[in-house]
């Protein structure tokens, strides 16, 4: 929690945390008057409580939620693709639906639909080290939001909740991976203008993603010189690399002819090996292989005994190549 300090106001003595204090205002430049009307800058006002708020960095913001490394790839990895969510006690008068999105127009964190129905915005920049705890303000703040409005970015406060707090734990996780993002409107055919317009420019910059249906959180993505799979796995990140070191080794890492594992991602407190396949390898051609893979993974993961030289030599090549995302 940050300190305590003197809110701007005249109340006696009245006390409130930074974190509750800044919740009332926007963000707004350093050297731009506070929005709290004291006449100083914003730094030197709510905005030095908000650079003195000590906000823990919590590395793996989805953990104890259904669908955890779906959460991290549709966050990192996926153009397009949104998830229905459930809330714990369900959904409150006048919201039909909440539905994850990766990104909504604008880049708005959340926009409430005409019809009271919730889109949450996944892929957006957050104000602390907790994603959980800002997209669990964003969606508190989308649910009492007025229908037909988006939701603006603010700063959560330190104690709020968090995702897990607000998701049903025992609800399924389901990612749609869409071709584009027409899931914006509620009648995209009939979209017109710049509406239209901006649609189509959003659609020509998706890459095309399918998530595979044989394993978990599993996504292949068409590139223009090779197609890859980019595959997020919640193994512990070590003992993960001693088992892709293993196979590696053993030359059974790939999944199939023209394929290789070319290293990993490391998001949000998980590890995603990535493959590079050939451009006329499709997602459906990559079920086998994949599955197959999984079976051997399980099987290295077992193996307790140390890597050998060559093991060794095969884990400091796929460290070198590991590029972390957040």
């Amino acid at each position: 929690m940050a300190k305590k300090r003197r809110p701007q106001t005249k109340a006696a003595g009245a006390r409130v945390s930074a974190g509750a204090a800044d919740a009332a205002y926007p963000v707004v430049g350093a050297r731009e008057p506070c929005p709290c009307g004291s006449g100083r800058r914003y730094k030197a006002c709510h905005g030095r409580a908000a650079a003195h708020a000590v906000t823990e960095l919590v590395h793996r913001p989805f953990e104890g939620l259904a669908g955890e490394c779906d959460w991290v790839a549709l966050r990192e990895l996926v153009p397009a693709a949104t998830a229905e969510l459930h809330l714990k006690g369900g959904l409150p008068e006048g919201v039909p639906s909440v539905t994850l999105a990766t990104v909504l127009p604008m880049a708005w964190p959340a926009l409430r639909r005409d019809n009271g129905a919730v889109l949450l915005g996944l892929q957006n920049d957050t104000a602390s080290g907790d994603l959980s705890r800002d997209l669990a303000d964003t969606l508190q703040r989308a649910l009492a939001a007025e229908p037909g409005t988006p939701v603006a970015a603010a700063r959560a406060g330190t104690d709020g909740p968090r995702l897990q707090d607000l998701l049903d734990p025992e609800a399924p996780f389901t990612p749609t991976v869409h071709e584009g993002f027409e899931f914006w409107l509620e009648d995209a055919d009939a979209a017109t203008g710049e509406v239209a317009a901006s649609l189509e420019r959003a659609n020509a910059a998706a890459t095309p993603t399918a998530r595979l249906t044989g394993v978990e959180a599993a996504y292949w993505c068409e590139a223009p010189e090779k197609n890859h799979l980019r595959w997020v796995m919640a193994h512990p990140e070590e003992k993960l690399l001693d088992a892709l070191a293993r196979l590696h080794a053993a030359g059974t890492s790939a999944l199939g002819e023209g394929t290789r594992l070319v290293g990993s991602f490391r998001a949000h407190g998980l590890t995603v090996p990535v493959w590079d396949l050939p451009t006329a390898m499709r997602a459906e051609d990559v079920e086998k292989p994949a599955a197959e893979f999984a079976e051997r993974l399980a099987e290295a993961l077992a193996v307790e005994s140390p890597l050998t030289p060559e093991e060794r030599r095969s884990r400091g090549g796929l460290t070198n190549r590991q590029i972390t995302l957040s």
